[in-house]
């Protein structure tokens, strides 16, 4: 199978390869590294249109993260909405979509594999094991 070896900024070396079913193993050095994952806002809108609200899932996602800033544009508070629903906002760490190992490389949800040398595949989620991570690709 396919393996690419990309080192970044401080020397580490990480590899890449094309396992079994498609996806990439992604390994190296993870000791030091930041995660994001997807928000879920579900309970936050149930909630608001159970008080009432009118505004789409869309709109609501904007809204919750909106801020109220003062006539000098610096920040004052968290928006009408972000103040009322945005503690019901929460990260559902099952479904990781960054990965960003000190140094790099930053890899998150929409990245194109290519350059990793995978061309024609797009990450579109992480799941971690004993290795590092397996990088679930969808196909261009």
């Amino acid at each position: 199978m396919k393996t690419e070896e990309y080192t970044n900024r401080y020397g580490d070396i990480f590899t890449f390869k094309l396992n079994e079913r498609g996806n990439i193993q992604w390994s190296g050095n993870f000791k030091y590294c930041r995660f994001g994952a997807a928000n879920v806002y579900d309970d936050a809108y149930n909630e608001y249109k159970r008080d009432g609200g009118t505004l789409s899932m869309k709109e609501f996602i904007n809204e919750v993260h909106d801020i109220i800033t003062n006539e000098n544009g610096d920040y004052v508070s968290p928006s009408r909405i972000g103040q009322s629903y945005g503690e019901l906002v929460y990260s559902d760490w099952n479904d990781i979509n960054m990965v960003d190992p000190s140094g790099g490389p930053y890899i998150t949800k929409g990245v194109d594999m290519k350059l990793f040398g995978f061309d024609g595949k797009i990450a579109n989620g992480f799941i971690p094991n004993e290795d590092g991570y397996e990088i679930v690709v969808n196909n261009l």
